[in-house]
């Protein structure tokens, strides 16, 4: 057993909620719990090809629904030259001129009417730790939508756009102001990406950037500085998420020692805890 959970002793796995699961950006974070059989992973993805590669190489733990969460209304899904650009929202000419490549990959090849479908209404999700999500735009109504879903979760790991590249896109401030209001705090980013403003190319790489943000991946947790608004359960998943999928051994461990005091994980938890890192600097 890992030795964390061992620690903690959580009630159930870690309940992962994948929205946009579509793996063309690398691996997921919670790739390691997933292999080491600490979580349950439900998915979503609504284009038909990407859910058959999810459904062809998924284990034991995980499933994959092939809905597209929203506002519930009907919508039109805009299938772009690039994958990864496809969205419920109409690219923004105007926006994608300013860099490199993206006239041509936000380009759209086809419309596809989708019944989109409210996180809430979701009757196959009981538990919700951990939300990543990857809408190409669409945050605004998965969060809307969904905050019964959400009031137990512990981290959200959401893709912000400091540029909009879709029209009615929300910017970067109005998710990080919507996700502060459901209580959660950034914690870090990941994965983020700078872009030319075309026409500058360097060193014939039309892809190389030099200063311009476009979009990152921030991650968020809940308000730690309201320990009593969460419980022990949730300061459990919260450790697991931070310690397997980040690397953030300062948060894990605020958690134990949380736990440690709450009388919900045994005395020496902290020690062997640090113990168990791989580095011993920690103290």
């Amino acid at each position: 057993m890992d030795l964390l959970t061992e620690i903690l002793n959580p009630e159930r796995l870690t309940a992962i909620v994948d929205v946009g699961a579509n793996p063309i950006d690398g691996d997921p974070p919670y790739k390691a719990m997933l292999a080491a059989g600490l979580c349950d992973v439900t998915g979503f993805e609504p284009q038909a090809h990407a859910l058959a590669k999810l459904e062809q190489g998924k284990g034991p733990r995980e499933r994959y629904l092939p809905y597209a969460l929203g506002d519930g209304t009907q919508r039109t899904l805009h299938v772009c030259e690039l994958e990864g650009m496809t969205s419920l929202l109409e690219p923004d000419p105007s926006h994608l001129a300013l860099f490199n490549l993206f006239p041509i990959w936000g380009q759209v090849k086809a419309q596809i009417p989708v019944s989109t479908k409210k996180l809430d209404d979701v009757a196959e999700i009981a538990a919700l730790d951990f939300m990543k999500m990857d809408v190409q735009g669409g945050e605004r109504d998965v969060l809307a939508h969904g905050k019964a879903k959400l009031k137990d979760a512990v981290v959200i790991q959401t893709e912000v756009s400091f540029v909009p590249l879709y029209k009615n896109q929300p910017p970067f401030g109005e998710i990080d102001l919507t996700l502060r209001e459901l209580g959660f705090l950034p914690h870090c980013v990941t994965g983020t990406k700078i872009w030319p403003l075309s026409p500058m190319v360097v060193s014939n790489e039309p892809n190389r950037g030099i200063r311009q943000l476009l979009e990152t991946d921030m991650v968020y947790v809940r308000d730690i500085a309201a320990p009593e608004k969460i419980s022990a359960e949730q300061w459990k998943h919260l450790a697991l998420v931070a310690h397997h999928c980040y690397g953030s051994y300062d948060l894990a461990l605020k958690a134990i020692v949380t736990l440690m005091d709450l009388g919900a994980v045994p005395k020496d938890a902290n020690k062997r805890y640090l113990a168990s890192l791989p580095s011993r600097k920690a103290n």
